[in-house]
């Protein structure tokens, strides 16, 4: 009987625990085979006059066995599955009649048109395999299968793709953190955090083209729109993922930034722990960090700055409120980032001059941190408050302090 590679595939899983695979060849397309088949459990087997390293190790290990000569018909014997993978098309056809004669499928690595069995791309994820095989002759390009195989898969990782009423949905919380805009720069975590979503809470500064890719039952609750003040406002945020919570929703607040990076994460976890609810955390790239690194500045250089700060600078110093020892990070030599601090920053810059940094100290002001509309505002401690004024800067913009602003810019600052 011969085999019409016209006609298309019959897709199936093979279970291969414990029974007899033989491989004949042994060089890289057989090294390339044998590890799956060892994962799968097969008694695997290796004819072939000379084998690999790799292989060689294999038969060290007691994982395959080896017999070292060529091909002969009888070695099928009792054969499950077998893979024809000589670099000699007639040993191949030799290989593949045998099987035929004991109806045992073949794989040919030399042409998979005169094969009973195709090997097909591979990939797994959270218990899931995907196979990709092209169904005629003309389809069947490994690459293009490979390269279906690897979107695919990455999809799962990423929960671009996901089948939402079969998965395993455990009620909870999750604090998302989105990073400093750009969505490209979500984490796969983050992402398939977002696509395992019943309830998406949202703040305006998380990366909002991501809300565009949630499934349409996902209910999407945009707390940049909760009324009065802030305090107010994260008691209504703490109620609201709680309460979605507690009703055997899967919730995902997701904010940017980082959740603990001047997020008020923290506040969140404790509500849901007084409330019983189980919170987990997605990490997200931090913006005093990423944000100038993105705009080409370090925060840190050899030579220049062995430490960075990051302040909060929505309270200006002397307020009865703030937590910052000004006068103390005045004395610091590393680099100062400052967060939610352009209405403040002439002020802030003042008493950083008048507590000992120099008023040419460098600073840069990056707006809209990677966004299309970023950009960079150069200028010293001594000149911020007017250059903030004169460039129209606003909020979210992100201050760095310090000598690796000039590192970064050395003919703005020569």
């Amino acid at each position: 009987m011969t085999t019409d590679p016209a006609l298309p595939t019959y897709p199936a899983g093979l279970r291969l625990a414990g029974r007899k695979v033989v491989v004949v060849g042994g060089g890289n397309v057989a090294q390339r085979r044998l590890p799956a088949l060892i994962a799968a459990g097969a008694r695997a087997h290796v004819v072939s006059p000379h084998v690999t390293p790799a292989i060689e190790g294999l038969v060290g290990s007691g994982e395959v066995s080896w017999a070292p000569r060529g091909f002969e018909a009888a070695d099928l014997d009792d054969a499950w599955y077998v893979v024809a993978a000589t670099g000699d098309p007639a040993v191949n056809e030799q290989v593949g009649r045998a099987a035929e004669e004991r109806r045992t499928f073949c794989v040919r690595s030399d042409d998979a048109d005169r094969a009973t069995a195709l090997t097909p791309a591979v990939g797994r994820h959270a218990g899931l395999v995907v196979a990709v095989l092209g169904e005629r002759p003309g389809d069947r390009d490994p690459r293009r299968s490979a390269g279906v195989r690897d979107e695919v898969v990455e999809g799962l990782r990423e929960g671009r793709l996901a089948a939402r009423h079969h998965r395993r949905r455990t009620p909870g919380v999750v604090l998302v953190g989105g990073g400093p805009g750009d969505p490209e720069l979500l984490s796969v975590a983050a992402r398939k955090a977002l696509m395992e979503a019943d309830v998406v809470v949202a703040d305006r500064l998380a990366p909002r083209e991501a809300l565009g890719d949630l499934p349409a039952d996902v209910e999407l609750v945009d707390v940049a729109k909760l009324p009065r003040g802030r305090s107010a406002a994260q008691e209504e945020i703490n109620r609201v993922i709680v309460e979605r919570a507690l009703a055997g929703k899967r919730v995902v607040r997701f904010k940017g930034g980082d959740s603990f990076v001047f997020g008020r994460g923290y506040e969140e976890v404790l509500a849901c722990r007084e409330a019983g609810v189980p919170v987990t955390v997605v990490p997200g790239l931090a913006s005093p960090i990423a944000v100038p690194g993105l705009a080409g500045i370090p925060v840190t250089h050899r030579g220049v700055a062995h430490a960075f700060t990051v302040v909060s600078g929505h309270l200006p110093p002397g307020h009865p409120d703030s937590l910052v020892d000004w006068d103390a990070l005045a004395r610091l030599r590393g680099t100062v980032v400052l967060m939610m601090a352009v209405q403040n920053a002439a002020a802030i810059a003042a008493t950083l001059v008048t507590g000992g940094r120099a008023p040419g100290t460098p600073v840069a002001v990056v707006c809209d941190g990677t966004m299309p509309t970023q950009r960079t505002v150069l200028s010293t401690l001594g000149k911020l408050g007017d250059d903030i004024e004169a460039e129209q800067v606003r909020a979210p913009a992100i201050v760095v302090v310090g000598e690796v602003v000039a590192v970064a810019h050395p003919d703005h600052y020569s």
